[in-house]
């Protein structure tokens, strides 16, 4: 492989280079054009390196990929948990969190329909479907966290991600698309965009709303060492803490097996450590500026490690069932959101952000929220898509329970 592509697998700091430069560019692009702000940032890292992955210039897999996943998406989480305040989440995010909660089970009753259609033709199903689900409540995070607590092979990991990449685009299209359909807007409420009728996608100073969201804010030295050293510390007390209950819950039974896999999991154990220290020091982490920021950089190098594995060539020959598999999981999570939303006579926004923080993640949830400028729900967007990255590695593990991961 490394003689294969334009930069060598083992040239780690020029793969690194590649990385952040693809970040910068795909941030940049977000904060100055219209275009750019509506596909939002995370498209464009995800397209950026796929294109790049597939022209052979960047490996498919190479140390630098596990690096970010190794070492930076676990310290992602507690970045982007300091203000998931539990509390605060049930008291401001009230009927998104309802309609979060409605659209994660309609992830699990897709991931049960995928299983009776399509299950028979897909190797090792259980782990597949534990985590698709997982990473379709909560986000991609939780994606790795399954593919590791289950022991997926790296073909699985491949395919899967060569499925769900070509899924989650055909999805944020349809995210983005949804509101301003004719059908949706005589059939469901629009409060918000009613509001914004005479935007049009731009702020009155020119800027997009990406800019205007991610704009200058102050920070200090003793900040940036809060932030990371608080998130490392998390990161570093959860690993044994995780690897302790693996070893002292025995298996043998579905129950204990499930206990086994939920609390052996060192990401859930991130997220539950930080969740509590969120909401017992709301204030003192609140007052930390830049972890948002620092966790929003990390958690778009993983994009960029995400689709350098696909395979356009390996989509068209070894991965259509799994791309048709996630197909259904979303579009059922999608319908059941849609349905619940025109019942509860909520919003179509609403119904955007809550399918997006579930199989999009917190950030993806913001980035959409923050393109559209419906300012009302970027933080309750992050906060119920933070609860995903519990609830969501909860639902992966009952679902490869079920079906034998």
């Amino acid at each position: 492989m490394s003689t294969s592509t334009l930069i060598s697998v083992d040239n780690n700091i020029g793969l690194m280079a590649v990385l952040c430069g693809i970040v910068a560019l795909a941030i940049c692009l977000e904060q100055r054009y219209k275009w750019a702000a509506k596909l939002t940032g995370c498209i464009l890292v995800l397209l950026t390196t796929l294109i790049l992955s597939n022209l052979r210039i960047i490996p498919e897999d190479a140390p630098a990929y596990g690096f970010v996943g190794t070492y930076l998406v676990p310290m992602a989480l507690p970045l982007l948990l300091f203000r998931a305040n539990i509390r605060e989440i049930a008291k401001n995010s009230g009927r998104l969190l309802i309609l979060f909660l409605l659209s994660a089970c309609g992830t699990m009753l897709g991931s049960v329909i995928a299983f009776f259609t399509v299950g028979r033709f897909i190797p090792e199903v259980g782990k597949f479907l534990a985590m698709i689900t997982g990473s379709y409540i909560g986000g991609g995070i939780n994606f790795v966290a399954m593919a590791e607590n289950y022991g997926a092979s790296g073909t699985m990991v491949s395919t899967a991600n060569v499925a769900d990449a070509i899924t989650m685009m055909f999805f944020f299209f349809a995210l983005m698309t949804i509101p301003s359909m004719a059908f949706f807007k005589r059939h469901f409420r629009h409060p918000i965009e009613d509001h914004l009728a005479t935007v049009e996608g731009q702020n009155a100073n020119g800027k997009t709303n990406a800019a205007n969201y991610w704009s200058r804010k102050e920070i200090s030295l003793k900040d940036i060492a809060l932030a990371l050293g608080i998130s490392v510390v998390i990161v570093a007390v959860s690993t044994p803490l995780a690897d302790f209950f693996s070893a002292a819950i025995p298996t043998g039974n579905f129950f204990l097996n499930f206990c086994n896999a939920l609390l052996g999991s060192k990401y859930l154990i991130i997220t539950l450590i930080a969740v509590v220290a969120a909401t017992v020091f709301h204030k003192q982490l609140n007052e930390i500026k830049g972890a948002q920021e620092f966790g929003t950089y990390f958690i778009y190098m993983f994009f960029a490690t995400m689709s350098a594995p696909v395979s356009l060539r390996l989509l068209v020959n070894d991965a259509p069932i799994f791309f048709v598999c996630c197909i259904i999981i979303v579009g059922v999570n999608i319908i059941v959101t849609l349905v619940f939303t025109k019942l509860l006579k909520f919003g179509i926004e609403d119904a955007m952000v809550a399918s997006n923080a579930n199989v999009g993640g917190a950030s993806t949830a913001a980035a959409l929220a923050i393109a559209k400028g419906w300012d009302s729900l970027v933080v309750p967007g992050i906060l119920v898509g933070t609860l995903g990255n519990v609830i969501g590695n909860i639902c992966g593990i009952l679902i490869g329970t079920i079906f034998g991961a």
